[in-house]
């Protein structure tokens, strides 16, 4: 079988050799998030970081997800410090990073989600100053977030490089995702957001589906969606869930896991060929979120 990593890593050396101009590595966050739980969010974030991976990139994952912080059972991994660690001060951000057996480097949530749901207005922007500490230490950052946008988790969402927003083909999946746009580009109309449909039966209808997502955004919020991949209903990654590994890592030949090597070949791939690669702005993630929260003097409410 063709390595399916070969396409990724030619795609992450053009990325590489586009952004060798820059000073430093910058890393790119990309907040993964979903109008309503229960549609694979988390899984999603774990194995398109793990494509990444695959392509030579380096990735940290922060389960940042305030309901249901699970991203290290799903990886069948056992990190030693999280969120709360960081936030009770009893280890520093870099010291939270654990770099699983398929090379991911997690940051895991733990109790600390809990607490970042209500720190007080201090403590907020130590974290937030804490997490700038990350800025140059991988290639990509994925933030797993929480369902629903909470107001401490919207600021991060807000600050991303990019947002891919998590759906199933059921209607109300899909109005809650709708809400879930529109709901960020009120806050934020330049964002750059990227829709995904997951658990699709008909990868066809499910496109479909996409499409009036992204027309109804066009033409009602003047946003530019774009719909960046469908992953079909594949009995190999319940099976990797039970195993607990990521499905790219254990069933590379999966239909979930050729999808997920589709989505990250367009993530790399977004700023090569004929376009130019993106300017290194002033203003990256942690700038972006550190002006949110200052600007607020809060969380948002």
């Amino acid at each position: 079988m063709l390595d399916q990593a070969t396409r990724l890593r030619e795609m992450a050396a053009a990325y590489r050799s586009q952004a060798s101009g820059t000073r430093q590595r910058r890393t790119r966050a990309i907040a993964v998030t979903s109008g309503k739980g229960g549609v694979g969010k988390t899984n999603i974030s774990i194995n398109l970081a793990q494509a990444l991976i695959a392509a030579g990139q380096e990735v940290i994952l922060l389960d940042a997800d305030l309901g249901l912080a699970n991203a290290d059972i799903l990886l069948g991994t056992v990190s030693p410090y999280h969120l709360g660690h960081l936030l009770r001060g009893e280890r520093e951000i870099l010291e939270l990073i654990h770099t699983t057996p398929s090379r991911l480097k997690l940051i895991a949530g733990g109790s600390g989600v809990e607490e970042l749901a209500n720190l007080p207005d201090d403590q907020l922007r130590f974290f937030v100053s804490a997490l700038s500490k990350l800025e140059g230490q991988a290639d990509f950052l994925i933030l797993d977030t929480g369902a629903g946008l909470s107001s401490t988790v919207q600021e991060f969402v807000l600050a991303a490089d990019q947002v891919l927003v998590v759906t199933t083909p059921e209607p109300t999946s899909l109005a809650d995702a709708y809400a879930t746009v529109k709901a960020l580009a009120h806050r934020r109309p330049s964002i750059d957001m990227k829709l995904i449909v997951n658990q699709a039966e008909r990868v066809e209808e499910a496109n479909v589906a996409a499409e009036r997502i992204i027309m109804t955004a066009r033409d009602f919020l003047n946003l530019k969606v774009e719909h960046l991949g469908t992953v079909p209903r594949d009995p190999y990654v319940w099976q990797a869930v039970r195993h607990q590994v990521p499905f790219f890592v254990g069933y590379p030949g999966a239909p979930a896991s050729r999808s997920i090597e589709l989505m990250a070949q367009r993530l790399l791939g977004v700023h090569t060929g004929a376009e130019a690669p993106p300017k290194s702005r002033t203003s990256g993630f942690f700038d972006r979120l550190t002006s949110l929260f200052t600007r607020s003097g809060t969380s948002a409410g």
